[in-house]
């Protein structure tokens, strides 16, 4: 009973050894390896098996393990379908092209899986189908014999070729009907059968000439293919001797890669014949024409030589039929069979089978990189292949399958510190000399967020003019983070303290870092405030860094100086009473101003721009007393209007005035105090003012030093007037006796009512208090008791303005 066994159309002849090839498959599951019977020319695509069911995986596997089939030095003639594990024809497979004559065709191909790394081997056993038809080398085979031939008499003929194998190959041979010839099968000493032309009647050169006859050769495929060729003979004279060769098979050996013309081997057969019939010519019969391009052979002396490149790769051995012909058609045949010795000639293979061209530089040690195979076309020691790779590189090669290495990390990867990586793979035979390959694998290595942003300054200070408009820039500020893309790509933000307000006073460029105003600046209100800037990354998750923004408000002069004393408000001007009898100097009264800016915005000075009578009265440059001239006289007016302009020092200055309204009274007491006072203060005036000036002349070189000297100049001058006031008695600038009562005619006052007022540095932050009225009787007792008083400072910021009861006034209030 015979089986078949279908596979995609093409029928196989199993018969008892089916069930050992079942059994062998299934072993060979077992130990890792599968093997595949199949024939050959089937169709793309075509379903081999399933690689997945037969060795025990899952189907899933073959995608989540990178599942490949590779090839070791052949052609991939076959695919895998990872969905569904099935292994399918790629290309066309054609037995004689890849085995030529071999009895067994065997493919070799490796199934690869990933994490972790495992090899199936898979077989593929290549069957043959008769798809092939016999055919001769020559379509016409020419013999001369002699008519005086003996019956019986074999003569050689040239064999059919088939590529196929088995059943499919030369079966038989057939020879066109006639009556002197038969066809009969002999066999080589390498056992392969050719056919013989037997006499089977005497020749008759007069009767016939010549005789043409048709031999076929027959395969024993299904269905049957044939080939034919014509032999053509011609009957001549006797030729008594047939050429012999010294032995029936000759063995020579060539190297590998030897040049052309290099000898082989020299072949000798004889003939017993004198003349034509004794000379010989060799050929060879039945050559392929890949061995044609190979080796000849000299067609008189019989020397065998180099044509082309002779490749131990290609082929280890070449067997070739020799014929050696005399001049009268008679001929015979041997074998020669030449080896090919393997040199070292072929450098290591590197094919890269997987590699990520990209690695995260946070992989963990033995990430695989890449999967190489590495083999070697020679044989022996020279085909036996070390493979490593560069030093000084974060990766090492292990090798767990058989010309299989796998690249896989050795130490911790930084991006920062070394984006990309050149690895130089070198695989080097034990051949002598030794040969080698170089392929340089490049990886990339990706970036994560492991890097925070960072400012260049944990703190930063700006300034800010008050009064610019909203959307004024301020500074820029600058983080980096050493990380790539978008994982380096930074945004900023402002900060917000539940606490403040301050977050909103700026806004921030979010892709830039620059600050601008979001908000007026007043330096009266608000002097410094204090944000923080974020910058954020955007990797995943992202990192962030902080960062102060000092910003300070600086002063511009926008506000004009104030007159706090005399008050200058609702047309009331207050009277100052000066004694007729006054000398020059005498101290008549202070106009008090402040400003509500800072540094040399606020430094005032003092000018009278006009007066009842000019050159009468003078004011401090800087400390606003008003002083006399000279000595009063009957023709001065008794009362004067003396307007004085207060100026700040500010680039674009500002300025207030006052009005002093100074009447001159006789009778009123002369304190000496006051005039002896005013030396006193007059010559502190002119020192200050020297020392203002001596500075203001240096302070384009030391702008910074001399700030500092002028503000202790200015301490030390508060210091000075405190000192010097301290001891002097306290006394009233003016005495209004009781017909000065209600001078100003506004008659709200009583004649009883009089009140002092006493005026110090800083007096208008002071407070100005009404007391209790007095006796005019107590007027003499009241005074020597002022003369024992002395000037208080109320605070150290703010001066008091005090009215005390029973004290005499240098004018009266009216409201």
């Amino acid at each position: 009973m015979h089986l078949h066994l279908t596979i995609m159309g093409h029928r196989i002849n199993l018969k008892w050894w089916l069930h050992f090839s079942l059994l062998g498959l299934l072993f060979g599951s077992a130990l890792g390896e599968v093997r595949y019977v199949l024939p050959e020319e089937m169709q793309r695509g075509s379903v081999i098996g399933n690689v997945a069911r037969d060795l025990g995986l899952k189907v899933t596997e073959l995608d989540s393990r990178r599942a490949r089939i590779v090839a070791e030095g052949t052609s991939q003639l076959c695919a895998l379908d990872t969905a569904s594990g099935n292994l399918l024809i790629s290309q066309r497979i054609d037995r004689e092209e890849l085995c030529a004559q071999a009895a067994v065709c065997i493919l070799q191909y490796q199934l690869l899986l990933e994490d972790p790394l495992q090899a199936y081997s898979l077989v593929l056993d290549i069957t043959d189908i008769n798809d092939n038809s016999p055919v001769f080398a020559a379509g016409e085979i020419r013999l001369d014999l002699v008519e005086s031939t003996v019956l019986g008499r074999r003569f050689p003929l040239e064999s059919a070729h088939d590529p196929d194998l088995g059943t499919n190959s030369i079966h038989e041979y057939r020879l066109s009907s006639n009556e002197h010839f038969a066809l009969e099968m002999s066999t080589h000493i390498n056992g392969n059968a050719y056919p013989e032309l037997v006499l089977k009647k005497a020749l008759d050169r007069e009767a016939q000439a010549g005789h043409i006859l048709k031999i076929s050769g027959i395969d024993g495929g299904n269905p049957v293919r044939s080939g034919t060729a014509s032999i053509h003979i011609r009957v001549l004279d006797a030729n008594d001797n047939v050429p012999a060769f010294s032995q029936r098979v000759y063995k020579a050996s060539v190297e590998e890669n030897s040049p052309p013309g290099t000898l082989i081997t020299a072949l000798n057969a004889s003939d017993l014949d004198e003349g034509v019939y004794g000379e010989i010519t060799y050929s060879f019969s039945h050559m392929s024409d890949k061995v044609g391009g190979v080796v000849e052979i000299n067609p008189l002396s019989g020397e065998v030589r180099v044509t082309g490149l002779i490749d131990y790769e290609e082929a280890s051995s070449h067997e070739l039929d020799v014929q050696a012909k005399d001049g009268g058609g008679q001929a015979s045949h041997c074998k020669l069979i030449i080896e090919v010795i393997d040199v070292n000639d072929n450098k290591p293979v590197i094919e890269i089978k997987s590699a990520s061209a990209n690695v995260a530089e946070d992989s963990k040690p033995e990430t695989m990189i890449a999967l190489i195979n590495i083999f070697d076309l020679d044989t022996g020691s020279s085909g036996r292949v070390t493979c490593t790779i560069s030093d000084n590189v974060p990766f090492k090669i292990i090798s767990e399958v058989k010309n299989y290495y796998m690249i896989v990390t050795d130490g911790l990867l930084d991006r920062e510190v070394q984006p990309v990586y050149n690895i130089t793979v070198t695989a080097t035979d034990a051949g002598s000399p030794s040969l080698s390959s170089v392929k340089v694998l490049t990886v990339v290595v990706n970036d994560i967020n492991d890097n925070a942003p960072s400012f260049a300054q944990r703190e930063y200070n700006a300034n800010i003019l008050e009064n610019q408009p909203v959307g004024t820039f301020v500074m820029n500020v600058n983080a980096g983070d050493a990380d790539d893309g978008s994982n380096a790509r930074l945004r900023y933000r402002i900060l917000k303290d539940g606490e403040s307000e301050a977050s909103a006073f700026l806004t921030v460029n979010p892709d830039t870092g620059e600050l601008f105003t979001a908000r007026l600046f007043d330096y009266e209100q608000l002097v410094h405030f204090q944000i923080k800037v974020a910058a954020r990354d955007g990797g995943d998750p992202p990192l962030s860094a902080t960062c102060t923004i000092n910003v300070f408000v600086r002063d511009q002069n926008d506000n004009a100086p104030a007159v706090l004393y005399p008050v200058q408000s609702g047309g009331f001007v207050a009277e100052d009473l000066v004694p007729f009898e006054a000398p020059r100097g005498y101290l008549v009264t202070k106009v008090v101003a402040v400003d509500a800016d800072s540094g040399h915005n606020a430094w005032l000075s003092y000018k009278i721009i006009k007066a009842t009578r000019p050159n009468l009265f003078v004011v401090g440059l800087h400390t606003g007393e008003i002083r006399t001239v000279r000595v009063f006289m009957q023709d001065d007016e008794p009362k004067h209007n003396v307007v004085v302009l207060v100026t700040d020092n500010g680039h674009e200055a500002l300025s207030a005035t006052a009005t002093v309204s100074v009447v001159i009274g006789n009778g009123l007491p002369v304190l000496s105090e006051l005039f002896e006072f005013a030396d006193e203060s007059q010559e502190s005036d002119n020192l200050t003012l020297y020392l203002i000036i001596a500075l203001s002349a240096v302070s384009s070189m030391f702008i910074l030093l001399i700030s500092g000297v002028f503000y202790f100049k200015l301490c030390r001058r508060g210091y000075v007037y405190r000192s010097t006031t301290h001891s002097l008695p306290v006394f009233p600038t003016t005495y209004y006796p009781t017909s000065f009562t209600d001078f100003s005619h506004c008659g709200t006052l009583l004649n009883d009512e009089r009140y002092d007022s006493f005026l110090t540095t800083g007096s208008w932050r002071g407070d100005f208090r009404f007391s209790s009225n007095t006796d005019t009787d107590t007027l003499k007792k009241r005074s020597a008791a002022y003369q024992k008083s002395t000037l208080r400072r109320a605070s150290t910021d703010r001066a008091s303005l005090k009215v005390r009861p029973g004290a005499l006034h240098p004018c009266y209030v009216v409201k």
